[in-house]
This record gives C-alpha cells, sequence and structure tokens, in this order.
C-alpha cells in the first residue's frame, strides 16, 4: 500500500528481497509485486522520493490478495516529535483490502493502521519500539510486543522497524518456499544472518551509548576480552580510577553497575554463538567468560527468563552449505 508520507524503505525493501528469490528457486516467479494507492498519481515518499503505484485501492479491492503489506509513515508535532500517520481513509482501505487478503503484514508502525483496522484485536503485534507505548496505549485490545522483530499471529504479521522489513520478507519466504531458500537469499542480500522472530530488536553493544571517552575505551576493553574474569579490580586498573569512581562511572554512564553490564555483553556473546554455532554449552561458557554452565544457565534464566537448551533449539540457524 502506498500513501503519502510512507517510509521509503517500508515499501522498497520487501520488494528487493522478493526479487532476489529468483536467483535461487524457480518458483520465485510466482511472487509478483503490485503497489497500490487511492489514485494512480505518483506518491511523494517520507524521504521525498516519488513512487508511482501500479493499481488503486479500487482495483486491487476488486480481486484476491496474497499478501497484502502495509508499511508505515510518521509526522511530526510542534514539538518535532514522531507519532504514527493513522489516516482515517487509509484505515478503511486496510480493512477493505485485508478482507480480500490470505496473508495481511505491517512494517513498522504500519502496526498502527492494522490496529485502528481492528485486525490486530486480541492478538500479539510488535511495531517500531518508539512508538510501542503509543500503540497499547490507544488499542489496549492488542497485546503489543516491542521486543521481538516480527511476530506472526496465525495470517497477520507485524514487523518492527526499518531495516526488519527484510527479516520479516526473509521470514515470509521462508514461510512460502522453505528455510534454505530464505537463508540463500540472506546471503544474497548480505545479511550477518537471519534473524529468528523472537530475537531482539536490540543488541547489547548497540543499546547503550556513552558519551565519555573512557567509558567508550572501557566497553571496548570489555568485548575484546570477554572470555577473561574482568573483575572491577582489574577494569577500575585499566581505567586507571578508584573501584568507587569506576561503579560511578557506570551507573551515570550507561545507568547499571560493571558487573551487569559485563553480564549482559556475555549473555549478548552466547546468544549469537548458540544461533550460529554447534560448540557445547561448556564451550559456550568459556568463550563468553562465564566459566561454568551453571553460570551460563543463570545468566540465561536472569536475562531472558529460558536456559541455553532451549534457546538454541528454538534460534539455531542451520548452515547453508
Amino acid at each position: 500500500m502506498l500513501f503519502e508520507g510512507v517510509d521509503l524503505l517500508d515499501v522498497t525493501g520487501p520488494p528487493e528481497v522478493f526479487s532476489l528469490a529468483l536467483r535461487e528457486t524457480e518458483e520465485a516467479a510466482g511472487y509478483r509485486v503490485l503497489l497500490a494507492a487511492e489514485t494512480l498519481d505518483p506518491v511523494t515518499t517520507g524521504a521525498g522520493v516519488r513512487i508511482l503505484p501500479d493499481i488503486t485501492f479500487a482495483q486491487a479491492a476488486a480481486g484476491t490478495i496474497d499478501t497484502l503489506l502495509v508499511p508505515g509513515a510518521v509526522e511530526l508535532d510542534e514539538e518535532r516529535r514522531a507519532h504514527p500517520l493513522v489516516d482515517p481513509d487509509l484505515v478503511e482501505w486496510v480493512r477493505v483490502l485485508a478482507e480480500r487478503t490470505h496473508r495481511i503484514t505491517s512494517v513498522c508502525v504500519g502496526a498502527h493502521l492494522l490496529a485502528a483496522a481492528g485486525l490486530l484485536d486480541g492478538k500479539r503485534a510488535t511495531t517500531h519500539w518508539s512508538t510501542a507505548q503509543q500503540l497499547a496505549a490507544d488499542h489496549p485490545a492488542v497485546q503489543v510486543d516491542a521486543d521481538p522483530i516480527f511476530i506472526r499471529e496465525g495470517n497477520v504479521w507485524t514487523g518492527a522497524g526499518i531495516s526488519a522489513c527484510l527479516d520479516l520478507s526473509l521470514a515470509l519466504i521462508a514461510d512460502d518456499l522453505g528455510e534454505a531458500v530464505a537463508l540463500r537469499v540472506a546471503r544474497q542480500l548480505v545479511m550477518y544472518l537471519k534473524r529468528p522472530s523472537g530475537q531482539s530488536q536490540f543488541s547489547v553493544p548497540l543499546e547503550q551509548v556513552s558519551t565519555t571517552r573512557r567509558i567508550e575505551d572501557l566497553r571496548h576493553h570489555i568485548l575484546r576480552h570477554i572470555d577473561e574474569p574482568l573483575t572491577v579490580v582489574d577494569l577500575a586498573a585499566y581505567a586507571h580510577v578508584s573501584d568507587r569512581h569506576l561503579t560511578r562511572l557506570f551507573k551515570t554512564e550507561l545507568g547499571t553497575t560493571p558487573h551487569a553490564y559485563i553480564e549482559s555483553v556475555r549473555v549478548e556473546k552466547a546468544r549469537h554463538e548458540l544461533e550460529s554455532s554447534d560448540a557445547t554449552l561448556e564451550r559456550v561458557a568459556t568463550l563468553c567468560g562465564f566459566g561454568t554452565t551453571d553460570t551460563l544457565v543463570r545468566a540465561f534464566r536472569r536475562r531472558l527468563n529460558t536456559t541455553p537448551t532451549e534457546y538454541r533449539r528454538r534460534f539455531r540457524v542451520p548452515q547453508v552449505p
């Protein structure tokens, strides 16, 4: 669906992924992407790029649709705060087209349009993390989860923010053509891996941002030496500060303690190892600085409310031959 101010990547990202499937299987010839808008006039995206629709909403409603992809858009208020664009006429078209659709999907803040159309009531859904609270407040019947990069509830799929449209598109390909094809397409996209739906929109090293060079240096030091003990005493000595001052720096800059930050980084590294390798739990514990599998298990329960074994069972990504 196209409309004025729509996010450009939400529109162009999925078709690019679908087109790459042509390189991997002849079955992908079944994908035919059509851009629909209220009229056939050019639509100006939020990035200022103009796009030509292929058909109108009315023409689309006259037939059947395999997959309806609803992108999002934001508008700024007087204080330049971003809010999802939810136009009543557009919501009505979403509702009409959904009745003709086998599979309904939203990208980023497009979930607000699905929710306004009543398509997410009683369902679990995700959206861009920055608007998740608003989605939950505006639509109490929707079970909003801001963490996953996409969620599937029956024939309704919702995707998280911006580049997660690529992950959602890969998941749709996997649903249609199988995991092996989706992984080969991911390699064509030069994506590190096809992230499972349960993965967080954030990774620990990227989520927390510091403003001082000293803390940044410490964070990089921790990443380089994550398999080592990394005590507060050692870190304080490396930073040439007292133990107490180091703790104050972490609390002020990162909002956490040195111990908690180190554990979060270790869990993040362990997640990657469990997703992408067949290393034993003992090996993962050693590589990530946990020392023992018991410590690894306790950290996973504390941080992710699951065990390393269960996490691997759910999110292990097969290696592409």
